[in-house]
């Protein structure tokens, strides 16, 4: 399992989802807290190239040992790419949640929505 961290580069969502923006298009995982709390995970369901997604809405289930929990919207947009990998491998989730364990690839709808999201020092004193 990987160290806890919390990257600079990345906007938080407080339901321990993370989103890296680059353009138009960021990529969307879950928080080391997210895995850790989940515990090892064991299954992945991702939602289909194309799906548009709500921000604050559930997306995709990751199931873990523990229990199986929804993975929630950090901003709106159309997956673009899926993280294929995860379906074989998806305790990559745990090892490396913000490199290899990435989820989706989403176009964005509304870059703007990017204001609603936490940075860094704001979700980690969340956890606090």
């Amino acid at each position: 399992m990987a160290e806890a961290s919390y990257p600079q580069d990345l906007l938080y969502h407080p339901e321990h989802d993370w989103a890296r923006i680059d353009g138009d298009v960021a990529t969307f995982g879950i928080t080391w807290h997210a895995q850790d709390a989940l515990g090892e995970v064991v299954f992945f369901e991702p939602p289909a190239v194309g799906t548009q997604l709500t921000q604050h809405e559930p997306y995709a289930e990751v199931e873990s040992v523990k229990a199986v929990s929804d993975v929630i919207a950090p901003l709106a947009g159309e997956v673009i790419e899926v993280n294929v990998a995860l379906g074989q491998a998806p305790e990559a989730i745990n090892e490396d949640p913000y490199g290899a364990g990435w989820i989706v690839k989403v176009r964005l709808a509304d870059p703007a929505q990017t204001d609603a999201l936490l940075a860094r020092d704001a979700y980690v004193a969340l956890l606090s």
